[in-house]
């Protein structure tokens, strides 16, 4: 039981020169066992006696402050990740949040208190694994990669927190861990069943770097089992790894209604009150939903004891401390950030900036872009005039989104004529048989074919309506009704530009023949119809790079529900992809002129590499170098290929630039089939470029890779 505060000590917890800890304890031993077992739920009641007023846990900042009003809208985090750019998103996650706290303090001197989706503690960044395109969800991770998403999401995490050493600016929160991507019809009951090797090659090393580097303050469970164990109340994931091996000391909070799963579909307990307690015991200390109400039930059972609950409030009112809700607001430096900075000129830049960067040339053929001496313009296509395509999922809300019909009128020069018709629906063929823009779109100099995919098609159990499959998609071929619509036009005789939008790989078949340029631009945030104009006329240059693999098919990919990474993503996929990962064109010519490395290291050695990269083109750029690692002769489970390090440079035209990284043993470590991860002797190669290697890479117009040989000694 809780010992009694020490009278002398009646305001300790409220006292800021205290240790953080000394106050949580004093706070938590002032609670009684009704109210401590109150505060474990996301709704959190307020505790009048104490002065502690309700907390609603649940706040989302995907991309933006989302579902409480008014917010700056950045792109979707999957556009975020093609930027390869950690140094941008942690200036976006820090807009974010200041944006969080202005937020906070306006609804707290407005009401008093906060209600649901207004606090400080947001569920983002969402770090799992991108696998397979079907997943509806993808479009919130940072794509299939696990360094990339690592070093992205790390970025977001800082940028959320902020740096003061005593406060945070926000708590973010690493989810949905672990092994959790799909299918969304079956994550409430699914069981991902995949080998060690795996498990730490691919799962957790994202989760790892924001937990033992970032210093993520939350992170959440996954609906799903993994090899067995509700992911909510895993030993191996909490305990084990989470806890143990890699010391988290913040808080675990279940994905929103997770718990009830436990019993009533994964069968790992048999009602509530064990579903309760088992989840408390494995370190579960908020619930996002309603099983928690069963703890009571649990303590008279005997199935956890009253130090299970105090270990819970106490890691979930350490987070509440460091966000400085117990302290006079003038200690706290974020408390101070005015309501003009939501959607301010300077965030709207930011957000036009991450768009811009975000935005992927998959084809240019004949230099067609950007566009230049046009006599007539014709913009047709379901996406250009749609609000719903910059937004993506978890979305806030803006009075200044910028559609791409609208960013694209206002870059067309006057004495261009232009003209703009919808021309064909996203996914259904249209009522009206008789449709005139195929021919009257052909007599224009060049047509814009904005299409793709919407929100409505993918996304998250219940929220994609357009989905048959719960928000996952079935087919990952660009919709017939469009591509139809394509193949009539190019018969017509018009060229084509085709601006898609999606949050996930779009297999194009035989459409990426028939268009002469292709802009993948996501779901691309209130500033996207800006960004993606300026880049088709030529104001800024493209520079983004693909997160993740674009197949030709589903014929090149392993069944949705096999979890094994065998096949899958551009690290052990042998099938040659559509688009490979990291691929990316621009409006310059860039070229790799060698590599320099240590011809043999040791195993506890960083190795030293430099990359000599030149803008050989008459128009500045910016390149993402990246620099892969490869067995020279793999053994069986081995990944093909390993991103071990990237930069995204300027480079003048005619400059030459040296690129120097530093590799850590690491970053040079293999798993073995135990999950053990060690430095291995034996030959390597490093390969420098603009895309992950492949021949594919070569063929669409990537810069030729360099690449150099060293040992591992023994």
């Amino acid at each position: 039981m809780t010992s009694s505060p020490d009278p002398q000590s009646a305001t300790l917890f409220l006292d800021p020169a205290q240790p953080l800890a000394d106050r949580v304890a004093d706070l938590v031993g002032r609670m009684t066992l009704e109210e401590k077992l109150g505060q474990l739920v996301f709704n959190a009641p307020a505790i009048p006696r104490l002065g502690i007023p309700a907390y609603n846990w649940w706040g989302e900042a995907l991309h933006g402050i989302a579902r409480n009003g008014r917010a700056t809208v950045f792109p979707q985090a999957i556009g975020m990740a093609a930027t390869w750019d950690p140094a941008l998103i942690e200036q976006v996650a820090s807009a974010i949040s200041d944006e969080g706290r202005a937020k906070y303090h306006a609804t707290l001197r407005r009401y008093g208190e906060t209600g649901h989706y207004q606090g400080l503690t947001f569920w983002s960044p969402n770090i799992n694994i991108f696998r397979d395109p079907r997943w509806g969800r993808g479009q919130e991770t940072w794509g299939e990669d696990p360094f990339l998403t690592g070093a992205m999401g790390a970025a977001f995490v800082r940028g959320l927190q902020g740096d003061d050493p005593r406060y945070l600016k926000s708590a973010a929160c690493a989810k949905h861990y672990a092994v959790h991507s799909g299918p969304e019809s079956k994550r409430h009951e699914f069981n991902a069943e995949v080998s060690a090797r795996d498990l730490h090659t691919t799962y957790l090393p994202a989760f790892k770097k924001l937990v033992t580097e970032a210093k993520v303050e939350a992170v959440m469970g996954a609906y799903n089992r993994t090899n067995g164990e509700a992911c909510c109340a895993s030993e191996l994931l909490l305990v084990d790894i989470l806890r143990g091996a890699w010391g988290f000391g913040g808080h675990v909070v279940s994905d929103c209604w997770a718990l009830n799963d436990l019993h009533t579909t994964h069968g790992v307990t048999a009602d509530g009150a064990e579903s309760a307690a088992l989840a408390v015991k494995r370190g579960c200390d908020l619930e996002c939903g309603q099983t928690f109400e069963h703890l009571g039930e649990a303590l008279d059972r005997g199935l956890l004891s009253e130090g299970d609950i105090d270990r819970a409030v106490t890691r979930i009112y350490t987070t509440r401390f460091k966000l400085g809700m117990f302290d006079p607001q003038e200690m706290v430096p974020y408390a101070s950030i005015p309501e003009s900075v939501i959607n301010s000129d300077a965030h709207r830049q930011l957000a036009y900036e991450a768009a811009l960067k975000s935005v992927v040339l998959l084809k240019n053929a004949g230099d067609i872009l950007p566009l230049r001496d046009l006599r007539s313009l014709y913009v047709l296509g379901p996406t250009a005039a749609s609000a719903e395509v910059l937004m993506g999922n978890y979305y806030g809300f803006s009075d200044s989104l910028t559609t791409l019909i609208e960013g694209i009128v206002a870059r067309t020069p006057e004495g261009v004529r232009f003209e703009y018709r919808p021309g064909t629906l996203l996914l259904h063929v249209p009522a009206n048989p008789s449709a005139w823009t195929t021919m009257a779109a052909a007599r224009s100099d060049v047509v814009i074919a904005c299409m793709g995919l919407s929100p409505q098609m993918e996304g998250e159990e219940g929220d994609a309506i357009e989905s048959p499959a719960t928000g996952d998609r079935t087919e990952i071929g660009l919709p017939a009704v469009q591509a139809d619509y394509l193949r009539e036009l190019k018969a017509n005789g018009s060229r084509i530009v085709l601006v898609l939008t999606g949050g996930s790989a779009i297999a194009l078949g035989d459409i990426a023949d028939l268009a002469d340029a292709i802009l993948f631009v996501w779901y691309p945030g209130q500033e996207g119809g800006r960004a993606v104009a300026d880049i088709l006329f030529g104001v800024a240059s493209p520079s983004g790079k693909l997160p993740l693999t674009f197949p030709r098919s589903l014929d090149q990919l392993p069944p949705f529900e096999e979890y094994s990474m065998a096949g899958r993503t551009y690290r052990y996929a042998t099938e040659t992809p559509q688009f490979p990962f990291g691929f990316g064109l621009g409006y310059t010519r860039f070229v790799y002129r060698g590599v320099q490395a240590s011809d043999q290291i040791d195993a506890d050695s960083a190795l030293a590499v430099q990359v000599k990269l030149t803008n050989a083109g008459k128009v500045d750029g910016e390149e993402v170098v990246q620099l892969y690692l490869s067995k020279v002769e793999p053994a069986p489970g081995d990944p093909l290929y390993t991103l071990v390090g990237f930069q995204r440079v300027a480079v003048a035209a005619g400059e030459t630039r040296t690129i120097a990284f530093s590799l850590l043993p690491d970053r040079l470590a293999v798993i073995d089939d135990a999950g053990n991860a060690a430095v291995q002797p034996g030959a390597y190669k490093l390969i420098a470029g603009g895309s992950s290697p492949g021949l594919r890479s070569a063929a669409l117009g990537a810069a030729t890779p360099v690449e150099a040989s060293f040992m591992i000694a023994e």
